[in-house]
């Protein structure tokens, strides 16, 4: 069993979600069954939103190189991050390791084609951070596919900034489900939900939509990645973005 370094604290309870999913995910009839992780839980790393949106505070970039670094040195054997906005950093994280790093946003585009099929539109449940750079744009466009966004980002934002204050709750699912409900009119039948903080009410979209969740795919990608000792493997599976 390979031993996963996890990027995490973007937001806490995202990470902690990440790890209850992946102890579900794997069948185990004793501790030594589960997949091992290295989770450096760092909630102090610079705000994306303050930095994407904003364009003001630090930049996330240097700190989250750092924290891969540690993690390689520590014995990770690939990396991987529960926070869909952190991904724009994804070249920074890989430039500090000589490990994979399991891209989210990659294998995202990847699911949404084979539940799409080619030439339509996916909603993307996510921080307006995430339109602004583009995170799923490219990846998406790739594989034949567009992405498109809720209308109301503010709702959005204030949505995701409730849920890391607070916790769940009722106003942002109802944000959730709204965004969802008006994606799906635009032509946007299947979705992504592309923030932690949004995973931990996934089940408030709409009832019509055909949603997944991207947390989910990266889930099972290290649960492949953990479980496969092939030497090649990092070289070869499709969920291991190159530099």
């Amino acid at each position: 069993m390979r031993r996963i370094g996890i990027l995490g604290g973007m937001g806490p309870e995202a990470t902690v979600l990440l790890m209850q999913k992946l102890i579900a995910a794997v069948p185990a009839r004793d501790d030594a069954d589960h997949i091992p992780l290295i989770v450096d839980q760092n909630p102090q790393v610079p705000s994306r939103i303050r930095f994407l949106i904003e364009g003001t505070g630090e930049d996330p970039g240097p700190v989250l190189a750092a924290m891969a670094a540690g993690l390689e040195r520590a014995g990770a054997e690939a990396l991987a991050m529960p926070c869909n906005t952190a991904h724009h950093f994804a070249p920074a994280i890989r430039a500090a390791v000589e490990i994979p790093f399991l891209d989210m946003v990659a294998m995202a585009a990847d699911r949404a084609r084979t539940e799409a099929g080619s030439g339509g539109k996916v909603g993307i449940l996510a921080s307006p951070a995430v339109r602004k750079v583009g995170l799923f744009d490219a990846a998406l466009a790739r594989v034949g596919l567009k992405a498109v966004y809720p209308d109301d980002e503010a709702a959005m934002l204030a949505a995701i900034r409730s849920i890391k204050a607070e916790g769940a709750s009722d106003a942002a699912r109802v944000v959730l489900k709204g965004a969802s409900a008006a994606l799906l009119g635009n032509g946007a039948r299947v979705q992504m939900i592309a923030c932690t903080e949004f995973s931990l009410i996934a089940e408030s979209v709409a009832q019509s939509a055909t949603v997944f969740d991207t947390l989910d795919v990266l889930v099972s990608a290290i649960k492949d990645f953990a479980q496969d000792r092939a030497e090649e493997r990092p070289a070869t599976a499709p969920q291991v973005a190159g530099p």
